[in-house]
């Protein structure tokens, strides 16, 4: 039975949905600053309960507030997204902020400019609020990190938030915000939307233009917006959206949201693993899904199990490669600041420096394998419909590696179900809450779209989300 969030709040303005909110301040309906003023409030308490932020910009987050009012007054033409307040994770740099990626290797530093992802939602309107904790280098499905501690889940403070994004997760379900931004590389967006109980988008790869990695070419990175519903994801999504040539990969595509309206369900097929064919499910997992996919068949959808054919070692090769990410991007960082890191993604960095070029190349191979299995179910159905994650958030006590073994009947004892599609990032994987687990924690209902197709994978996600839980 569902329990009751441990961090909550009575009912305000700001619990509208983003647009909502922004309609609102835009008709004088409400006041841009009477709704910081409750961001704020709220992130305070957050933040003693949870432990979520890494700063909060009380000072200049007010005065674009109360900008926002003085450009309403004077009648100015405003943006979509005016007076809605929004989180970005520490991982991503904002123009004045000690940005620090979790880590004290990274000092004071304090960028002079932006990422893309945040000006265009601040050119819409949208008023940062806040930067979210990480773990150290985005590096974990725990977000704990070196320099800000352990960061909790609104659920049950006792159990992780979920990772890398796991901050902005708890911020979106606590109510701080209506959306967060977040970055996803092997789940980080997906994984902490299922543990908190709310929405998280790993977009088509080159949706948002990825302009924070030291290299153009990774292909594996996305930023995605975390919500408290598909709409706000949509909101996200139609202001960030877009190419830019500051990212060469970024997609060429724009985003319509008139596409990402709610899905009738009647007469829709879709294709369901509940294991991937290799992952140990928890019971209370796997019933929260079945209750949710039984749903969807009581609205008309038409749902049959697969079979991918996948292994554990699609999970091995992503983290190889994982391990390669870290060792080229901050492997320089190892000598001066290994006693101040996490030995964890000391351990991944000293993976990465030993694995061969070659090594990694092969690791092509079994990706067009898994895409040729993909495209093959998706042809003549929506979607896969998985689990987000095996098991529900656990205890903050546990790591990363307490979940990378194999049972006594040989299924993969995984955490998350979210890194496979990183090795196939041109389609698109939504979380949307399913349910909860019979002790009341949040269950992802994991909805992996046709290369490109956001929209509707979201217009799907806003057709399971108004089945209820």
């Amino acid at each position: 039975m569902k329990k009751a969030m441990e961090i909550s709040f009575d009912r305000h303005a700001l619990d509208l949905p983003a647009l909502e909110i922004a309609e609102g301040v835009r008709s004088g309906r409400f006041k841009a600053v009477d709704i910081m003023v409750e961001s704020l409030r709220r992130a305070r308490i957050a933040q003693k309960a949870a432990n979520c932020f890494a700063l909060l910009r009380e000072e200049q987050a007010m005065a674009a507030a109360v900008a926002a009012d003085a450009a309403v007054a004077r009648g100015d033409v405003m943006g979509a997204l005016i007076g809605v307040p929004f989180a970005a994770k520490d991982l991503t740099p904002t123009k004045g902020d000690i940005t620090t990626l979790g880590s004290w290797s990274s000092g004071d530093w304090t960028p002079d400019e932006s990422a893309l992802v945040v000006r265009r939602l601040e050119a819409a309107g949208a008023i940062l609020m806040g930067k979210t904790t990480t773990p150290e280098f985005a590096f974990s499905s725990f977000t704990v990190s070196p320099r800000f501690g352990v960061t909790r889940n609104p659920w049950d403070l006792s159990r992780t938030s979920g990772g890398s994004s796991g901050g902005s997760a708890v911020a979106v379900a606590t109510g701080v915000v209506p959306f967060a931004e977040g970055t996803d590389m092997g789940g980080s967006v997906r994984i902490p939307a299922a543990f908190c109980g709310v929405v998280g988008l790993k977009p088509s790869f080159g949706r948002i233009p990825m302009t924070i990695l030291p290299s153009q070419l990774d292909d594996i990175s996305h930023f995605g917006p975390l919500a408290r519903r598909t709409e706000d994801a949509v909101a996200f999504m139609a202001a960030a959206s877009g190419p830019s040539d500051e990212d060469m990969s970024s997609a060429p595509i724009g985003f319509d949201a008139a596409q990402c309206q709610t899905l009738d369900l009647r007469g829709r097929r879709f294709a369901l693993s509940y294991d991937l064919g290799y992952y140990r499910i928890d019971a209370g997992v796997r019933q929260a899904i079945a209750e949710t996919v039984e749903r969807m068949r009581r609205a008309g959808a038409m749902i049959e199990e697969v079979d991918l054919g996948w292994t554990r070692a699609v999970n091995d090769r992503w983290y190889d490669l994982w391990c390669v990410f870290m060792a080229a991007y901050f492997g320089e960082r190892l000598e001066a600041w290994r006693d101040r890191m996490d030995p964890e993604i000391v351990k991944l960095i000293e993976c990465g420096l030993r694995l061969g070029a070659v090594d990694i190349k092969r690791i092509e191979l079994l990706r067009t394998e898994m895409w040729r299995g993909l495209a093959t179910i998706l042809t003549g159905r929506e979607a896969l419909l998985c689990p987000t994650c095996a098991i529900p958030a656990p205890s903050v006590e546990r790591i990363d590696d307490d979940f990378v073994g194999d049972d006594e009947h040989h299924r993969f004892t995984g955490l998350d179900m979210t890194c496979p599609f990183n090795l196939l990032p041109q389609s698109p994987a939504l979380s949307v809450p399913a349910g909860f687990t019979p002790d009341g924690l949040p269950v992802g209902l994991q909805i992996v779209g046709h290369r490109f197709q956001d929209e509707r994978v979201l217009a799907i996600g806003g057709a399971v989300q108004a089945l209820g839980t």
